[in-house]
């Protein structure tokens, strides 16, 4: 008798699709079990207001997680930068696979790079966080840029600027990647101009607290360090009090001699979307061997931009 297939919630997007399938493939050689997918429409897919205004994280995944609770399927795959910060009491965060490449990227008219865009170019991107980044690079450099707020999959965004209606778009390096549509990519922004959003590039496996042996399964396909980042990362955010719609960017990267990982580098900014004021800061320290560890690195760092007067630049985040 064969084994009753898996049932993976996705979102029904491209890019949702592609990443599921890459965790359907892996669950399925490592349980030796048949792992269908289940198309979930969220709220966030059908809603055609910016992001900020639905209440930013969790808008794409509470569809997936009332589905894991009702039992219509077995595990999900999310975004994690996508899930909300709180644990859900009765979901398990099952895997964090290896992350793909944190960072933003630019796709703009003509193969240009974010240097090369005429002054008073138009970007396209509904994140505070970029809108921040970017107007303060601008502004550093003496130079004038209109961030245009937009929505939409990867190919509507690219879209906007193949047709003429904006200089360039802003998009993650990782859809891009897991896609097959890294080739639009005229620059990939350093993330000492523009850090990402916290978990931005990885991945989150959730199933039910109660499906023990699920959840002992998929945590085969976990990346410790990876883990370990990611928590960093989502805990300034959490100690930030700051959603989906606040100018926060984080990244936790790790510091090597050689093969051996030492130190882990935590950083993060908050701003004013114009990008006239932005608090900046680092840390560095052991890499967590825990999750309190990686914890306490996150809220640390917070506490030093709050005392530097991050909170006041938060104002504009969605109650």
């Amino acid at each position: 008798m064969t084994e009753k297939a898996l049932r993976l919630g996705t979102r029904r997007s491209k890019l949702a699709m592609a990443q599921s399938g890459h965790v359907a493939d892996a669950v399925r050689q490592l349980t030796g079990r048949p792992v269908e997918l289940v198309e979930i429409t969220t709220y966030g897919d059908t809603s055609r207001e910016h992001l900020a205004q639905i209440g930013g994280t969790g808008v794409f995944v509470v569809a997936l997680r009332d589905a894991l609770l009702r039992g219509e399927v077995d595990f999900a795959v999310h975004s994690l930068k996508d899930l909300p910060t709180a644990q859900h009491p009765d979901l398990v965060l099952a895997a964090v696979p290896v992350r793909e490449d944190p960072r933003d990227v630019l796709v703009a008219r003509d193969g240009l790079t974010f240097d090369e865009l005429p002054d008073g170019a138009r970007i396209g991107t509904g994140s505070p966080r970029r809108m921040a980044q970017l107007n303060a690079y601008a502004r550093s450099h003496g130079r004038t840029i209109e961030c245009v707020p937009i929505r939409g999959n990867i190919d509507t965004r690219v879209g906007y600027v193949t047709k003429g209606e904006l200089d360039a778009v802003v998009l993650a390096a990782a859809g891009l990647n897991r896609i097959g549509r890294a080739d639009v990519v005229t620059e990939f922004l350093s993330v000492d101009t523009v850090l990402p959003a916290p978990g931005q590039g990885a991945l989150a496996i959730e199933c039910t607290a109660a499906n023990a042996d699920l959840a002992a399964a998929l945590a085969e396909l976990d990346d410790p360090l990876t883990r370990a980042a990611v928590t960093a990362e989502r805990s300034l955010l959490a100690a930030l009090e700051a959603g989906c719609s606040a100018p926060v960017g984080a990244l936790a990267d790790l510091l090597a001699d050689g093969q051996i990982v030492h130190e882990m580098r935590l950083r993060g900014v908050v701003g004013t979307t114009d990008g006239s004021s932005l608090v900046q800061l680092s840390t560095t320290g052991p890499v967590p061997t825990s999750h309190d560890e990686a914890m306490a690195l996150g809220r640390e760092l917070a506490d030093e931009m709050l005392a530097k007067g991050a909170a006041g630049l938060m104002g504009e985040r969605a109650l």
